[in-house]
C-alpha cells in the first residue's frame, strides 16, 4: 500500500520574549503563528471501518494538535528559564498564560518543542513527518523527522 502524507494547518496568537537577545525581540512581542503539521502513514484498508481510506481523520489530527500545542500556546507568552528568577516571578504574576520553557523561545526552538509534544500524542500507526511554523508572513522554521532520528 502507498504511504501518504497528510497536512493540517493551525493558527494561533502567541507572545514571546528572547531574554538577553541583542535586537528588538528582547522585548515582549507577539506573532500570528501558522503551524503546518504533516503526518505520514498508510490509509486504512478495512472497508467496514469508518476511517476507511484515511491515513488519519483530520478531526482526530485537529484534536491532537489542539490539545498538545494550540490550547497551551494560544494567547500565552513564552519565556525561557534563563531569565532571572525575579523576572520569571513577575511574568507569572502579570500574565495568566505564561509558559516558562527550558530553552530560548525562538521560532526554531518552538517548532522542535511542538514536534516533541505532537509525536508523543500520535497513534502508533501515524508518524510525524514535518512541522512548519510561520512566525511572520516571510519567516518560518521547519522540523523534519528524517533530520531528527529517535535516540
Amino acid at each position: 500500500m502507498a504511504v501518504i502524507r497528510v497536512t493540517k494547518q493551525f493558527k494561533f496568537e502567541m507572545s514571546h520574549v528572547l531574554w538577553n537577545y541583542d535586537g528588538p525581540c528582547r522585548n515582549i512581542h507577539g506573532h500570528s503563528y501558522v503551524l503546518y503539521v504533516t503526518v505520514k502513514g498508510e490509509p486504512m484498508l478495512h472497508a467496514g471501518n469508518p476511517k476507511y481510506g484515511m491515513v488519519v481523520d483530520f478531526g482526530d489530527l485537529k484534536k491532537i494538535v489542539s490539545d498538545t500545542v494550540v490550547k497551551v500556546a494560544d494567547h500565552s507568552i513564552y519565556i525561557g528559564n534563563n531569565a532571572p528568577t525575579e523576572t520569571l516571578a513577575t511574568m507569572k504574576s502579570m500574565f495568566e498564560r505564561c509558559e516558562v520553557v527550558n530553552f530560548q523561545p525562538t521560532c526554531e526552538n518552538l517548532v522542535a518543542h511542538f514536534a516533541e509534544k505532537i509525536k508523543l500524542a500520535l497513534p502508533k500507526s501515524i508518524h510525524l513527518f514535518r512541522l512548519r511554523l510561520d512566525e511572520t508572513a516571510t519567516s518560518y522554521a521547519e522540523w523534519f523527522a528524517e533530520d531528527n532520528p529517535e535516540k
